[in-house]
């Protein structure tokens, strides 16, 4: 896949079907399904993630900012999309493109229904968001009534969903506050919908969320991290398919002597004589500092080779002493083999990070 002197981000759109398919077969077939494809599809490519979720039979996508939206649209894509994070400057591009806000306090709400009665809309659709305890976003049950006489004295948006966001649906120890924050969403949308006179789509879980409550489905389900091979839980993880390939090749190689230092502030000194890699990748790429020192690893020719020193802007060195490899070689740093969850533990952190810190310089190449 890679050329020598490449880095390049390998999708394989096979794996992308397989969780689909797998996480749908873990809800009722009338349910609908909201791909989140924000942070460029968790790192991957958005377009081409999108494309493949449109024909797949995606019911939405959802991104955080209105930026992400414009440029699907821009590409085609012809999905609902729920705009997660709307901010006030940027509802002329969201209308201008249909993209549908989540309205998540008063003032958003009160900002949204002026710019949409300044375009003259009629029933614009727009989705409600309840705090049930993650304390991000979202609008208290005592805000119902607020909610509905705002919506109620205008023509010119209407709400299609209620939704919430489940903060430890991964986690059996929080189990009972997960309990207590489905209890709390189904209290707040039936108030709203019995003020509103219909009743909106509801959706409240995630990926972790559909695998543990299922019960609370509602009429729609959300997932990211999964259906890019990540479940959370290891039994969820050994049923995904990772849908990236993170792989580079060895630029140079140098025999270091004994006392010798490698890479910047000479963080790594040998302490006999060691063997180096360098590699064409470094923060600039998404592979932040913390990796360094040993903490992260890549793999050459099925063998574990630990970073050396200090993660560099555009390289980083590794320790190949004992590897049978050469210049040009071949370098997997995640993959199907070696999940992002198993290259991210090492330095203290998760998936969801190193795969969307992988930098839009990396080529992108995408398979089946």
């Amino acid at each position: 896949m890679s050329k020598v002197g490449e880095t390049t981000l390998v999708l394989d759109l096979s794996a992308l079907e397989h969780n689909y398919n797998y996480l749908r077969s873990k809800i009722e077939p009338s349910t609908k399904f909201l791909g989140v494809v924000k942070a460029f599809a968790y790192g991957s490519d958005v377009v081409t993630i999108a494309q493949k979720l449109e024909q797949l039979g995606t019911d939405y996508l959802a991104v955080a900012y209105a930026s992400e939206g414009v440029l699907l649209r821009q590409a085609g894509i012809k999905l609902p999309i729920l705009v997660l994070h709307p901010l006030a400057s940027n509802f002329d591009d969201l209308i201008a493109y249909c993209l549908e806000p989540s309205l998540y306090s008063k003032n958003i709400l009160k900002q949204f229904l002026k710019a949409a009665e300044a375009q003259k809309q009629k029933q614009y659709p727009v989705h409600i968001k309840f705090n049930t305890g993650l304390n991000r976003l979202g609008f208290a049950q005592s805000d119902v009534d607020f909610i509905e006489e705002a919506i109620t004295k205008s023509t010119s948006v209407k709400i299609v969903s209620t939704f919430s966001h489940l903060a430890a649906s991964e986690d059996g120890n929080e189990r009972e506050f997960s309990l207590a924050q489905i209890h709390s969403f189904t209290t707040s949308s039936k108030a709203l919908a019995e003020k509103l006179g219909y009743t909106p789509m509801r959706h409240m879980l995630n990926t972790s969320g559909i695998i543990n409550y299922p019960e609370a489905q509602f009429e729609m389900v959300r997932s990211g991290i999964g259906l890019y091979g990540y479940g959370n839980q290891a039994e969820v993880d050994a049923a995904l398919k990772p849908i990236a390939t993170l792989k580079t090749v060895i630029s140079q190689i140098h025999e270091i002597e004994a006392n010798h230092s490698v890479g910047y502030n000479r963080a790594f000194k040998a302490d006999q004589k060691t063997r180096s890699a360098t590699l064409p990748l470094g923060h600039a790429d998404g592979i932040g500092r913390q990796y360094g020192k040993g903490k992260g690893s890549v793999t050459i020719n099925g063998k574990k080779a630990p970073i050396l020193g200090n993660v560099c802007m555009d390289m980083i060195m590794v320790d190949v002493t004992g590897i049978d490899c050469k210049e040009g070689d071949e370098v997997i740093v995640f993959g199907p083999e070696k999940s992002a969850e198993a290259f991210a533990v090492g330095a203290n952190t998760i998936s969801y990070e190193i795969l969307t810190a992988i930098s839009q310089r990396v080529k992108r190449v995408v398979k089946n």
